[in-house]
């Protein structure tokens, strides 16, 4: 059942509806390659096409891998060898065939609602169950373009809370999708 997620930083969109590339933080970083770990997901492919990004990106990665963060926090550095620094989607799609033998199947999740959405439940056996290798891709920014939902091969159901306010952090999102097709739903005995 291999899982890996993408957070695509190029090309989203900004609030007044245009193409651009969003800045990385190390928030992200960090906090998505924890849950990527905790989750069993990998690889983490951070997408950005600005190669000062992808620099600031290594940088994190090689402290907390290589550097004094790789002696300090052993678990932090499990989690961040998941990532992978690509400049684009096509590069993604290529590696992950080569890991996985055969062509990913991709799902993007956005904070809209669209009327062909499937549902964590569907997808989760679809990777479980059909053993499919699929990439959620993670928008930054406000959103995924069209073209990249429109070419997806699933649009995953926004994570909603009680009220029309749907504004979650990208890392939070993230945890929340991950936990609801990777999480443990085994009942624990309690006795």
């Amino acid at each position: 059942m291999p899982l890996a997620i993408a957070l695509v930083h190029f090309p989203v969109h900004n609030k007044i509806g245009q193409v651009v590339a969003t800045s990385l933080t190390n928030l992200d970083i960090h906090d998505i390659a924890r849950a990527a770990r905790t989750f069993d997901v990998s690889p983490y492919f951070i997408v950005h096409s600005i190669p000062e990004m992808e620099e600031f990106a290594h940088e994190v990665i090689r402290h907390w891998t290589e550097g004094f963060g790789a002696e300090y926090n052993i678990t932090r550095k499990e989690a961040l060898e998941l990532i992978e620094v690509v400049p684009d989607l096509g590069t993604a799609e290529r590696t992950l065939k080569k890991l996985w033998g055969r062509d990913p199947k991709f799902a993007v999740t956005s904070a809209r609602r669209f009327p062909f959405t499937t549902t964590y439940e569907a997808l989760r056996r679809r990777i479980d169950e059909e053993d499919e290798p699929v990439c959620l891709l993670f928008g930054t920014g406000y959103g995924l373009v069209d073209e990249i939902l429109a070419e997806a091969d699933y649009v995953l159901e926004p994570v909603m809370g009680p009220t029309d306010w749907n504004h979650l952090s990208v890392r939070s999102a993230a945890s929340i999708i991950l936990d609801r097709l990777r999480g443990n739903r085994e009942e624990k005995d309690e006795g």
